[in-house]
């Protein structure tokens, strides 16, 4: 075989990602939100009343998945999804609210990250995402 199955990409990527989580979960945990759950919150704190899809593009997450957590996140009250044949999602006031309390646990988990990357393996992500896209 040209390659040996340890060695593959997306999975080495995926168990990255695995391991950010688990820090990040660890500020979470309290506020029973996952981690695509977090991001999509924000997201669209950042990019304010928009399509559902476009967090979807924004995020590079598949569409199912961004619908079954905007669902859920709905269901929270925590965001607003109109009807539209292309629903158009934002934040509810007590989304807004829940953002401010995530963020400072959020920079929490990323001081820890940045501190055990530096800035060699920082670098090398963002060199990593650029050449992979």
């Amino acid at each position: 075989m040209k390659h040996e199955l340890k060695h593959c990409i997306g999975s080495r990527l995926r168990r990255l990602s695995r391991i950010a989580d688990g820090h990040i979960r660890k500020f979470l945990g309290a506020h029973k939100i996952t981690e695509n759950q977090m991001t999509i919150l924000f997201t669209m704190h950042e990019l304010g009343r928009t399509e559902q899809g476009k967090v979807g593009e924004v995020l590079c997450l598949e569409r199912s998945t961004v619908s079954r957590n905007i669902k859920l996140l709905e269901k929270r009250k925590l965001i607003l999804r109109s009807d539209e044949y292309r629903p158009e999602v934002e934040l509810t006031t007590e989304g807004k609210k829940f953002v401010k309390i995530l963020i400072p646990e959020w920079v929490k988990a990323m001081d820890i990250l940045v501190e055990k990357l530096n800035d060699d393996g920082l670098r090398s992500l963002q060199n990593l995402e650029s050449r992979i896209q």
